[in-house]
C-alpha cells in the first residue's frame, strides 16, 4: 500500500515547459521542496543528479524514472510531469523523454523502493500505458493509473 500522499494533484502537471536535464531536475527538486519544507531543494536536487551519475534514469519510450533515497523522509513520494516537449535525457534508446515519474524515498526503504520502480518499469513497458498516460491531462486519472500499477506489483 502507497503512503497517503504518494502522488496528488499539486505533484502532477502537465504541459511543463522545461528544456534540459538539468532543469528538469531542479524543477522535480523544487515540486518536492514544497511538499516537504523541511528538505532543502539544493539537497534534493544533489541526490537525484548524484543518482543520474550512475546511469541515466531514462527507461526509453519517452520516459524517465528520476529518483533517489533522502534522509529526512518519513514516506515514498513522486512526481509526475508531462513535459510540453520532450527533451534529451541520455535515455537507453537515445531517444528524448516527455513523460517523468520523479521517485524520493526514505534512506532506509530499500524493498519499498525497489518495488515502486518495478512498478513503474513493468506499467511503462506497455505500449497502451504510455499512450494512455500522453491522451490525457486529468490529473486524478494519471495518478490513479500510477498509483494501480505500482499497488498491483507490490500485491502480485
Amino acid at each position: 500500500m502507497l503512503p497517503k500522499n504518494f502522488l496528488t494533484e499539486e505533484t502532477v502537471a502537465t504541459s511543463v515547459a522545461i528544456n534540459s536535464k538539468k532543469r528538469l531536475l531542479e524543477y522535480v527538486a523544487e515540486l518536492f521542496s514544497v511538499q516537504n519544507p523541511q528538505l532543502e531543494v539544493t539537497a534534493i536536487f544533489e541526490k537525484l543528479i548524484e543518482r543520474e551519475r550512475l546511469g541515466s534514469t531514462g527507461l526509453g519510450k519517452g520516459i524517465a524514472l528520476p529518483h533517489a533515497r533522502i534522509d529526512g523522509l518519513e514516506n515514498a513520494q513522486a512526481v509526475f510531469l508531462k513535459l510540453q516537449d520532450a527533451i534529451d535525457f541520455d535515455a537507453m534508446d537515445n531517444k528524448p523523454i516527455d513523460l517523468v515519474v520523479a521517485l524520493l524515498v526514505p534512506t532506509e526503504a530499500t524493498e519499498a523502493h525497489l518495488q515502486i520502480l518495478a512498478g513503474l518499469a513493468g506499467f511503462f513497458n506497455e505500449d497502451e500505458n504510455c499512450k494512455l498516460m500522453r491522451n490525457t491531462d486529468d490529473h486524478q486519472k494519471l495518478i490513479d493509473l500510477l498509483t494501480n500499477a505500482i499497488e498491483n506489483t507490490a500485491n502480485a
